[in-house]
C-alpha cells in the first residue's frame, strides 16, 4: 500500500466510509457475565446496510481500501456504541485488522478522536484481534498491542484455536483477553477430548493471568459443561444473535 493511503482521516468522513465506494454499519452481539448476570461487553459486528452479514461486506475489501476500511470500522463501532449507550453498563468490543495498521502510533489517532468526539471514554474500548488474519510480522503485531494498553485500551486475542500459529502467538503477545474459538466449543458436552483440551487451555490463561471468553455457545448442555470448568465470561447464538444496530435481549437461563 503506498504512502499516501495513510493520510489522516476525520471522524466524520470514516462513519460515512471514507470514500470506500461502498457503506456499511454495525451489529451488536454480547459478552456476558454467568456470575453477575450482567453484560461484559457488546462486539461490534460489521454489516450491509441491508442486514447482510460480514462476508458480504468483506467481499468489498482488498489491499487498497484495506486501511480505511479498518478505521471506518473503528468510528462506526464507537459512533453507535455512543448512541446506544454502551459505556454505561459495558465495554464495547471492536475488531482490527493487523495487516491494516501502518504504525500504531498513528493509526490509532482516528479511534481516539472518535473516542473523544462521541464521548466514549476509551478504557471502554477492548482492541480484538482475529487468528484468522495471517501475521507476517509478530514484532510489528506486538508492538501495536503494547501501544494500545499504553494508550489505555484492553486487548484480546480473537478466535483462539483455530488460526495461525496459536501457540507461538500466546508466548509472543499479552493480550488482556483470550477468546477461545467455537470449533473447540461445539458439542462439547458429548466430548471428552475437548473437555480436556479446553479444560488444561482454561489452567494456562489462568496462569498466564489473561480472562478466558467462551465463543459460539449455542446449547445449554454446552454452557452448563463449560461453567462447571469455572468459566463465566460467555458468547453465542444460546444467549443473544448479533442484533443490528441495537442491543439484543438476552437470554439469562
Amino acid at each position: 500500500m503506498k504512502q499516501k493511503d495513510f493520510r489522516k482521516l476525520g471522524c466524520t468522513e470514516c462513519s460515512t466510509g471514507c470514500d470506500l465506494g461502498f457503506d456499511f454499519t454495525m451489529a451488536f452481539q454480547p459478552i456476558i457475565n454467568s456470575q453477575t448476570k450482567t453484560v461484559f461487553a457488546q462486539e461490534a459486528l460489521v454489516r450491509g446496510l441491508n442486514q447482510e452479514g460480514a462476508f458480504h461486506v468483506f467481499q468489498n475489501v482488498n489491499d487498497t481500501n484495506r486501511y480505511r476500511f479498518d478505521q471506518s470500522c473503528r468510528v462506526k463501532a464507537i459512533k453507535l456504541a455512543a448512541k446506544l449507550n454502551i459505556h454505561q453498563h459495558s465495554f464495547l468490543s471492536i475488531n482490527f485488522l493487523p495487516n491494516a495498521v501502518y504504525k500504531p502510533e498513528l493509526c490509532i489517532r482516528t479511534t481516539l478522536n472518535a473516542a473523544e468526539e462521541y464521548h466514549f471514554p476509551k478504557e471502554k474500548i477492548i482492541f480484538e484481534f482475529t487468528e484468522n488474519e495471517q501475521i507476517t510480522d509478530s514484532s510489528h503485531l506486538e508492538s501495536i498491542i503494547q501501544h494500545y494498553q499504553q494508550q489505555g485500551f484492553l486487548t484480546a486475542t480473537d478466535d483462539f484455536g483455530s488460526g495461525f500459529n496459536g501457540l507461538n502467538q500466546l508466548a509472543d503477545l499479552k493480550t488482556d483477553i483470550t477468546k477461545i474459538d467455537m470449533a473447540l466449543i461445539k458439542n462439547i458436552d458429548q466430548d471428552k477430548k475437548r473437555q480436556i483440551i479446553v479444560r488444561n487451555l482454561v489452567n494456562l490463561f489462568n496462569e498466564l493471568n489473561m480472562l478466558v471468553v467462551v465463543e459460539g455457545v449455542e446449547t445449554k448442555a454446552e454452557y452448563h459443561t463449560l461453567q462447571e470448568m469455572g468459566l463465566h465470561l460467555f458468547q453465542g447464538y444460546y444467549f443473544a444473535r448479533p442484533s443490528f444496530e441495537s442491543l439484543a435481549e438476552i437470554n439469562w437461563d
